[in-house]
C-alpha cells in the first residue's frame, strides 16, 4: 500500500463527506454518494480518494469510460494501493472488460494478499469468465482470510448447486443464515434451488431480515427476491408481486437502465450489417461452434443440456469470449463496435474468428464441438456470421409474457433491463427485431427454437434441433435429465428433471400482470 494517507490534503469537514459518500456507495445509494462528494470533488478534483469514489459513482451510473479514466488518474498517484486496483477491477468488470478486470484484481491480491474483498471479487469475475476452478480457489482464499465472509461462502455454495449437490448447497446456505440471518445471497441461493419450498417460518425470517437496521442493497435486494419466491410458493401472488416491485425498485437505485439508449445501440448494430460485409473467406470456419442466444429464462439452458447430452458436444455455458474478442478489436482500433464493422476486411474477420476459436479451444479438448450459451450474444449475430461463417446459431424463444415475467422474478447480476415492465418489454422487442432481421438474411445459419413446441412434442423438436446442428440423433438427447454435467445457470435444478408441462406461470397472476401485458402490446387478461 502507498505510504501516504488516502485522505491526505482534505479538511475534517471534507473527510466527513468522503466517509459518508463511501458508506452510501457501499449501500448502493449512488445519488446520496454523489450529493456528499460533489463539493469535495469541486474543491479537490485531483485528490486520489475523491477520484476513487467519483469513479465508483460514475460506474454505477453506467458512465463506464469516464469511470475508468477517473480511476486511472487516482491510480497514477497510488500505484501500490491494493484497494485502488480492487476498485479498478470492479469498474472494468462493470464495463465488460473482463480480461482486464481479472488482471487488475489479481494485482490487488498480489499487493495485499490478506485483502479478502479482492479475493472475493476475483472469484466473482472468474466465475463470469467460466474459469470455475480458479474461481473456487480465489473464493476459498477469501473465506480463509475472513471465515465470516457470507458472500464468498454463498458463492462457494452456488458452485455445489451447479454440480447438482443440492443437499450440500442447502446445508451451507442454512449455516450462513444461522450465523448471519440477513445474508441476502444465502436466502437467494436457497430460492434458486427451484425444487426447494420455503415454509412460513422462512417467510417470517426473511421479513425480519428485511427490517434489519442499516442493511445494504447487497442483502436487501436478494432477500426480497427470495421472499417473493416464497410467497409465490404459497399462492400469495399479490403479496409476491408487491415484494418484487419493491425489490426491483431498490435494485434500480444502484443502476438505472436506459431503454432508448440501448435500443439505439441495437439499431446501430443492425445498420452496421445492413450492407453486405465480406466474411472470413473459409465458409467452414467455426463449424465446431454452436451458439445459443436468447433472453434469460427462455429455455436456453434446457437446449444446452439436450445438445450437451450428445457424444460429440461439450456444453461450455455462458462464455464471455465473443464480446471480449470484439472489445479487444475495438481497443486496438480505438473505435467502438460496431462502428468499425464496415471497415473490417475478410482477413480481419478471419483473424477474429481464429482468435475466438483459440480462446475457447479448451472446451473442445474432449469433444469436437462446443456450445457458447451467453444469452446476450443475440446482439452480435452479424459479428458471429462474419467471424465464424460455419457456426450454427440457435435462437431460443418462449412466450414473451412468460419470459419477461420470469426475468422480473429472477435475481440476476446485470439484468438491469428487468426492473420495470416497460424496460422489460422494450428489451424483448429489441431481441425480437434482431432475430427477425437475421432470420430474413441468414436462414441457413439461424434456427428459431420454440420452448412450447419442445414441451408439447419433445422428440420431433429435439430431432429438428439436432438436424440443424448437423448431428445424428442419439437417445441420450431425449434423456437429457440423466446427464450429470455441471450446469452453470439458474435453471441448473430444472434441467436435471424430465420435461414438465406445468411451467407456465403468468395465468396464476391473472389481471395483476396487465401492466406487463400492456407494455408488450397484449390485451388484458381474459380469465
Amino acid at each position: 500500500m502507498s505510504a501516504s494517507p488516502r485522505l491526505g490534503g482534505l479538511s475534517p469537514p471534507a473527510i466527513q463527506r468522503v466517509v459518508l459518500s463511501a458508506q452510501a456507495l457501499d449501500r448502493g445509494q449512488v445519488d446520496e454518494a454523489v450529493r456528499q462528494l460533489a463539493p469535495v470533488l469541486a474543491d479537490h478534483p485531483s485528490q486520489p480518494e475523491v477520484l476513487r469514489l467519483h469513479a465508483g459513482a460514475l460506474s454505477m451510473r453506467g458512465r463506464h469510460q469516464d469511470a475508468i479514466e477517473a480511476m486511472q488518474r487516482a491510480l497514477a498517484q497510488r500505484p501500490d494501493d491494493a484497494l485502488y486496483y480492487n476498485t479498478l477491477g470492479t469498474i472494468l468488470s462493470a464495463a465488460d472488460y473482463l480480461d482486464d478486470a481479472v488482471a487488475a484484481m489479481r494485482h490487488a491480491c498480489e499487493l495485499q494478499p490478506d485483502l479478502a474483498m479482492a479475493w472475493f471479487n476475483l472469484g466473482v469475475m472468474l466465475t463470469h469468465c467460466v474459469r470455475h476452478e480458479e474461481a473456487i480457489d480465489a473464493l476459498q482464499r477469501a473465506v480463509r482470510i475472513n471465515p465470516k465472509h457470507a458472500e464468498a461462502r454463498a458463492l462457494l455454495s452456488d458452485m455445489l448447486r451447479t454440480q447438482g449437490r443440492l443437499a450440500e448447497a442447502s446445508e451451507q446456505y442454512r449455516q450462513i443464515l444461522a450465523e448471519r440471518p440477513a445474508a441476502g445471497m444465502a436466502w437467494w441461493g436457497l430460492a434458486d434451488i427451484k425444487t426447494l419450498r420455503f415454509d412460513e417460518r422462512d417467510i417470517e425470517r426473511m421479513r425480519q431480515a428485511l427490517r434489519t437496521p442499516g442493511l445494504g442493497l447487497d442483502d436487501l435486494v436478494p432477500t426480497g427476491f427470495a421472499l417473493a419466491k416464497a410467497l409465490d410458493d404459497h399462492g400469495r401472488y399479490a403479496e409476491s408481486l408487491d415484494v418484487l416491485a419493491q425489490s426491483n425498485a431498490l435494485a434500480r437505485q444502484r443502476q438505472r437502465w436506459n431503454a432508448s439508449e440501448f435500443s439505439a445501440g441495437v439499431s446501430a448494430m443492425l445498420k452496421a450489417f445492413s450492407n453486405p460485409v465480406a466474411p472470413a473467406p473459409d465458409p467452414a470456419l467455426g463449424s465446431e461452434i454452436l451458439f445459443i442466444i436468447s433472453l434469460p429464462r427462455s429455455g436456453s439452458t434446457l437446449v444446452e443440456q439436450i445438445l450437451a447430452s450428445h457424444s460429440r458436444v461439450e456444453g461450455a455455458g455462458e462464455l464471455s469470449d465473443l464480446p471480449l474478442t470484439l472489445t479487444g478489436e475495438s481497443q486496438r482500433r480505438k473505435v467502438p463496435f460496431p462502428l468499425w464493422a464496415g471497415q473490417a476486411s475478410s482477413a480481419d474477420w478471419q483473424r477474429l474468428g481464429r482468435r475466438y476459436l483459440d480462446r475457447t479451444a479448451r472446451w473442445r479438448a474432449a469433444r469436437p464441438m462446443s456450445i457458447d450459451k451467453l444469452p446476450s450474444n443475440w446482439m452480435y449475430i452479424g459479428a458471429i456470421r462474419s467471424m465464424l461463417p460455419g457456426a450454427r446459431i440457435i435462437a431460443c424463444r418462449r412466450d414473451p409474457l412468460e419470459t419477461c415475467f420470469s426475468c422480473y422474478r429472477q435475481f440476476l447480476a446485470g439484468n438491469d433491463y428487468a426492473r420495470t415492465f416497460e424496460d422489460l418489454a422494450a428489451f424483448w422487442h429489441d431481441f425480437d427485431r434482431s432475430v427477425r432481421f437475421w432470420r430474413e438474411r441468414a436462414p441457413g445459419n439461424l434456427y428459431e427454437h420454440s420452448y412450447e413446441r419442445l414441451v408439447a412434442e419433445p422428440e420431433p423438436a429435439i430431432r429438428a434441433l439436432l438436424d440443424f446442428c448437423r448431428l445424428p440423433f442419439e437417445e441420450a438427447c431425449l434423456n437429457f435429465h440423466e446427464n450429470r454435467r455441471e450446469v452453470r445457470s439458474p435453471s441448473a435444478t430444472q434441467v436435471r428433471q424430465p420435461l414438465r408441462r406445468d411451467t407456465a406461470h403468468t395465468t396464476r397472476y391473472g389481471g395483476l400482470l396487465d401492466p406487463l401485458r400492456k407494455a408488450l402490446g397484449y390485451p388484458p387478461f381474459a380469465g
